[in-house]
């Protein structure tokens, strides 16, 4: 890669390429981002998001942009997010999600909006969870999970429900597992 860094995020995107961006180098949080063509084996600079940011998530929409949330600039948490465009190669701000987390899930919803759920705020465990609509790029608090948790696990299932399953509360592992339904 063209930077070192950990705590950074790589999403496949639609041509076969990966986004690398974010993360921390070891002295800095960091706003770049790099491209990996598995084609030719080799990286590439891309536009630098507008804010450094490491624990955040990245996700594929449905239009082949990549969203960008949260997260923490190596000192705050983060409410803000933003697009990628691979056509252009370049970042762009969105809505900003209601409230500030990092270490949190993003998945992608059958019908192309994005679960955005727990995660922390720097000073709690998070239980909230809002969906982030790319079509009016805004973000909207939806119903809340019955445990708080942060670094857990969202997967999208067959039948449009999301599976959350363990992670932390802050104090311990969770054992336990629940179902959002859209």
């Amino acid at each position: 890669m063209a930077s070192a860094r950990g705590i950074h995020t790589a999403t496949l995107l639609s041509g076969g390429r990966v986004l690398i961006a974010g993360g921390y180098n070891g002295l800095a949080t960091l706003a770049s981002a790099e491209l990996y063509d598995p084609k030719t084996g080799s990286f590439s600079p891309t536009g630098s998001m507008a804010t450094a940011r490491v624990h955040h998530t990245a996700t594929l929409l449905s239009d082949g942009r990549v969203l960008m949330t949260g997260g923490s600039d190596g000192s705050v948490a983060l409410a803000s997010a933003e697009l990628y465009d691979p056509k252009t190669g370049s970042f762009s701000s969105t809505g900003s999600m209601a409230t500030t987390r990092f270490h949190h899930t993003a998945t992608l919803l059958s019908d192309g909006r994005v679960l955005i759920a727990g995660g922390g705020d720097g000073s709690a465990t998070l239980a909230s969870a809002e969906l982030y609509d790319p079509k009016s790029g805004t973000f909207s608090l939806t119903g809340s999970m019955a445990a708080v948790r942060g670094s857990h696990t969202a997967t999208l299932i067959a039948d449009g429900r999301v599976l959350i399953a363990g992670g932390s509360d802050g104090s311990a592992a969770l054992a336990s597992a629940e179902l959002y339904q859209p």
